[in-house]
């Protein structure tokens, strides 16, 4: 894949340690959905390094000093609908006040097209920093077409967010949107004929809410 420079790839020991228990086919429900949300949180973390701050002034116990906190009210969430959800909690960790959206998106089985059933957003999104999650960024369809909804809903802060990814995602994500950062946790080695990553974790919305 050729380095693209909007594409964040984080290479951390823990998030490989983390993946590695995640893609075991032994990994069940309960502990794959903890290890996503806690991918998500490392993952954040990094995502967020340029958040909105504001100055504000802090009395110590021995003095007052400028300190510099989030901005309030200026993140929104936007998991992909259904896989995505599993990756909230992980963002809410570091901002238990990010607002929270909803987009729902499947997989045409024959054309891998995305087809949209459900948006609902919040209020003034259009103001926020914007994160779209998807823990599976696959042939990049569903994320493309997820910030095409959001822009056209005014969005122009907007980030994407996935644990594991696709060459042929990657690629084709970053360049439909170049001012979309783009933040995944390890980038795999292609798909196969039927859309799936390789080697992948198999399908994270029936090892998330165990419907396998």
């Amino acid at each position: 894949m050729e380095k693209l420079k909007n594409v964040t790839v984080l290479d951390h020991p823990l998030i490989r340690h983390k993946i590695a228990i995640l893609r075991s086919v032994k990994t069940h429900t309960k502990e794959f959905r903890e290890l996503v949300e806690e991918i998500t949180t490392l993952i954040t973390y990094e995502a967020f390094k340029d958040v909105p701050t504001r100055s504000v002034e802090v009395q110590t116990p021995l003095e007052k000093c400028e300190q510099q906190m989030v901005v309030e009210n200026s993140i929104a969430v936007v998991p992909v609908l259904r896989a995505g959800l599993g990756m909230v909690a992980g963002v809410h960790t570091l901002f238990p006040t990010a607002k929270v959206g909803h987009i729902g998106m499947y997989r045409n089985e024959e054309t891998l097209e995305p087809q949209e059933y459900y948006c609902k957003l919040p209020d003034g999104i259009e103001s926020k920093r914007v994160i779209v999650l998807d823990p599976m960024l696959a042939t990049g369809g569903s994320a493309c077409a997820a910030i095409e909804l959001l822009k056209s809903k005014g969005c122009t802060d907007i980030r994407q967010m996935s644990i594991i990814a696709a060459p042929e995602g990657v690629e084709k994500l970053a360049k439909a949107h170049p001012d979309v950062k783009i933040f995944v946790a390890c980038v795999d080695r292609c798909l196969n004929s039927n859309g799936y990553i390789l080697p992948g974790l198999g399908d994270a919305g029936d090892r998330l809410f165990g419907t396998k």
